[in-house]
């Protein structure tokens, strides 16, 4: 039996429960298997107390560099970024990547535009109904890491569309169909007087 200040009892396997307070760390190099008593869990693992013993527990996502639970990850491996409890590779869309912190974070959008004028076809009347938009950007970033960054994920981030109500009939419309109306008029008054 070897000594082991840290755990109770000892066999030749190594450490079975730990004293109190310390973690139970089992690991495997190939196909051996190491277990050890620790105070803290390394990279990697997270600490989970039980009534029996405490264990370090690996996390599921290997560019995990520190977790909450097996799924939830706090702090992501060089190379991986952040994002509401996982590490990725890239941040997903209407997020940036924050290098510093290893981090996706929501992009910052400059304010709507106006909404822009009410057509459909390019045409501003004529029809029943059209479309306006508007959009708002993403701010841009002043450090040289960060303007390097393909701003892609960023914009445009935000674009509304509605329905809008057109005029059914162009000015122009009204006004050569009034001009109309009124020469048709004035034939159907003169007709009449002609056969007299």
């Amino acid at each position: 039996m070897r000594s082991c200040p840290t755990c109770a009892p000892c066999s030749e396997k190594g450490c079975s429960p730990c004293r109190p307070r310390l973690f139970l760390l089992i690991w495997r190099v190939g196909i051996q298997q190491h277990v050890t008593c620790v105070h803290t869990c390394p990279s990697g693992y997270f600490s989970m107390r039980g009534r029996d013993v405490n264990r370090c527990t690996k996390c599921r996502t290997p560019s995990c560099d520190n977790c909450f639970s097996k799924d939830f990850c706090m702090k992501c491996k060089e190379g991986s970024f952040l994002n509401h409890g996982t590490c990725s590779t890239t941040c997903p869309p209407g997020t940036r990547p924050q290098f510093s912190i290893r981090e996706c974070q929501e992009c910052e959008l400059t304010s709507w535009s106006p909404w822009t004028l009410c057509s459909r076809n390019g045409e501003t009347c004529g029809y029943k109904w059209g479309t306006e938009t508007r959009a708002r950007d993403a701010r841009r970033w002043l450090s040289e890491q960060e303007a390097r960054i393909d701003l892609e994920t960023c914009q445009p981030l935000a674009q509304e569309e509605r329905r809008c109500r057109l005029r059914k009939f162009c000015p122009s419309d009204r006004s050569e169909r009034r001009a109309s109306r009124r020469k048709e008029k004035k034939r159907r008054l003169r007709a009449p007087h002609k056969e007299a």
